[in-house]
């Protein structure tokens, strides 16, 4: 009996178009057992083959829903992480290339976390005081530690209520990975810039004095998303010398002075939302990942609507680009062969915890 999968070898050197006609043949075959996630910022080459589209928090939402066998994700490991932990037992979630990861999430890992914890529970007693809220683009052990110590995960479309939860258990929180979703959130709920200062992870105790550490409302890790941390605030001025009634719409993954100077700041959903109901005619600068603002700018043609990218330089999820027809015809193709490579799963334990979390945020979103 032949027990190994069909290796990629085959595929790496297949056209585009060969793969297109392998993965549709391949979803009519695997019919209701399969079903596809996409995430906005993938490319076009395979986001086109995705049943359901999203960001983050519609995705995780979505998967509580599905019957299908295999979850194939089109979009990178944290978020395969989610899928695997709210699935069921006989679900099988796949993502095409493990090496679709985040560079944000891989700004905070659970050692670094771990000793922040202990330092700072030199200054005041951690459990007691701060509520660790960990931006769902994180690893799934960082989720389990937020459930070990009474935390939760958020997303950019639910991080306020997200936060409110958390001040309601506790004084302060610590905010990871992405320090610009945390202190644009803060700053929208009313606290003070100098109440949020950023923990250094690589600094003894996060590069802070006590007397900041006890006085602050959020502990900001020093991490940021790779492709927003990009947009700069020239682009904005520039948009609206050349469009003064123009809009400019950004991400809060963008740095701080991006979004002040922005005229709205929201999740993926928002901005999709937003423009898609916008007046006809109307012109808008988009603050947010490439992949997306390109696909939005050619659907919003026909209503006359412009679409502007904010960035003069490439802003794409370059890793999440890696996932490309090659891999997600091979994966699809080894389902059908019995034998379902690039398997995501979640420690028993770890997934028990990282549910807690994550169950906690959709029913506090």
């Amino acid at each position: 009996m032949n027990t190994s999968t069909i290796t990629f070898d085959s595929f790496e050197k297949l056209k585009n178009d060969d793969c297109q006609e392998r993965i549709i043949k391949a979803k009519n075959i695997l019919g209701k057992d399969l079903v596809i996630l996409g995430h906005h910022y993938q490319n076009e080459a395979v986001y086109r083959h995705a049943d359901f589209a999203g960001d983050s928090l519609k995705l995780a939402q979505q998967v509580q829903n599905l019957d299908a066998k295999y979850i194939v994700f089109l979009g990178v490991h944290f978020m395969a992480e989610v899928a695997d932990i709210l699935s069921r037992e006989n679900q099988i979630t796949i993502l095409p290339d493990l090496s679709a990861g985040c560079s944000m999430a891989d700004m905070a890992n659970l050692a670094k976390v771990e000793r922040t914890y202990r330092e700072i529970s030199k200054v005041l007693d951690f459990d007691k005081n701060i509520t660790p809220v960990t931006y769902i683009n994180s690893a799934a052990d960082l989720k389990a530690f937020c459930g070990e110590h009474g935390g939760i995960v958020c997303t950019s479309t639910n991080a306020p209520k997200i936060l409110d939860w958390a001040f309601n258990q506790k004084e302060k929180a610590l905010f990871f990975p992405d320090q610009n979703l945390g202190r644009w959130t803060g700053y929208k709920m009313g606290i003070p810039l100098e109440k949020m200062p950023v923990w250094d992870p690589d600094l003894p105790m996060g590069g802070l004095t006590e007397k900041q550490i006890i006085e602050s409302k959020i502990l900001l890790w020093k991490g940021h998303c790779a492709v927003h941390q990009m947009f700069r605030v020239e682009s904005i001025e520039a948009f609206k010398k050349n469009y003064p009634k123009g809009n400019v719409i950004s991400h809060p993954e963008a740095p701080f002075d991006v979004c002040k100077n922005s005229d709205l700041v929201g999740s993926t959903e928002f901005i999709l939302r937003t423009i898609e109901k916008a007046d006809k005619g109307s012109e808008w600068l988009v603050g947010t990942e490439l992949n997306l603002v390109n696909r939005l700018a050619k659907e919003m043609k026909a209503e006359n609507k412009l679409v502007k990218f904010m960035s003069h330089v490439i802003c794409e999820c370059s890793t999440m680009a890696r996932i490309d027809p090659q891999h997600l015809a091979w994966a699809l193709e080894n389902i059908i062969d019995g034998k379902p490579v690039n398997v995501i799963k979640v420690p028993q334990k770890e997934a028990d915890l990282a549910k807690l979390t994550l169950d906690k945020m959709l029913e506090v979103s």
